[in-house]
This record gives C-alpha cells, structure tokens and sequence, in this order.
C-alpha cells in the first residue's frame, strides 16, 4: 500500500504541476475555442480576470506539496474542489476528456483513504 500511495501521490503532483506550469508559461497550444455552453462558461471564468490564474496557483502549490510529500493530506483537501470541478466540467461539456478527469478523481478519493486518519478531527463533534 505505501508503495501505490507513493505512485499516486508523484503522479498527482506531476499531473497537477504539469498543467499549472504549461498554463503560466505558456508551453502549450491553446485548445481549440469551445462551443455553445461551454464556450459561455469558460468566457465566465476568463471574464472573471482571477479564478483561473487562482486555480492554477493553488495546482502549483498542491503538485508541489504532493511531489515533496509534505502537507499532502491539506493539499488533497484544497484540490478538491478543483477536481470535482475538473470532473463536472469534462463530464458535461467535454466528455473527450472525462477519462483522465475520472482517473484524477478516484486517485484523489485513493489518497483520502489513505490519509483518512488525518481527516478524523475534522468529523468529531465536541
């Protein structure tokens, strides 16, 4: 088990670290423009003039947090949500990427099992 915890952690890091660095400097093409309601709601993030450079920043201390291994059970609850988003968003406007979305969220529900004894604080009630 340490050892796939291990291979998943590296994986999402770099999945994570990838994606943020390529989006900062620009390494890759842009996808082509979305249509219809997709092209509405990615023009709704891109008028927002932060969310995405946010969410970004927050992958990039995330992938980094999950590559050294540390504060890794803190960066799965930060990535969360940007993962449930990424997993929605694939789902139901760009089913073409919906099996790596799907791959990113069950790695995630893997580390959270695995960390599960982290997050037990977090359901006591005092």
């Amino acid at each position: 088990m340490k050892i796939a915890t291990i291979i998943v952690r590296i994986l999402l890091g770099l999945m994570f670290l990838f994606a943020s660095v390529t989006y900062f400097f620009h390494l890759m093409p842009p996808p082509p423009p979305p249509q219809g309601n997709t092209k509405v709601f990615m023009d709704g993030l891109n008028a927002s003039g932060y969310i995405m450079d946010f969410a970004k920043a927050i992958e990039l201390l995330c992938g980094l947090a999950f590559l050294s291994g540390r504060f890794v059970a803190l960066a799965n609850v930060v990535l969360f949500p940007i993962t449930i988003n990424i997993l929605l968003i694939n789902i139901m406007h760009m089913p073409e990427g919906a099996p790596i979305a799907v791959a990113l969220f069950v790695a995630q529900l893997f580390l959270f099992y695995v960390y599960r004894q982290k997050y037990a604080p977090l359901f006591e009630s005092k």
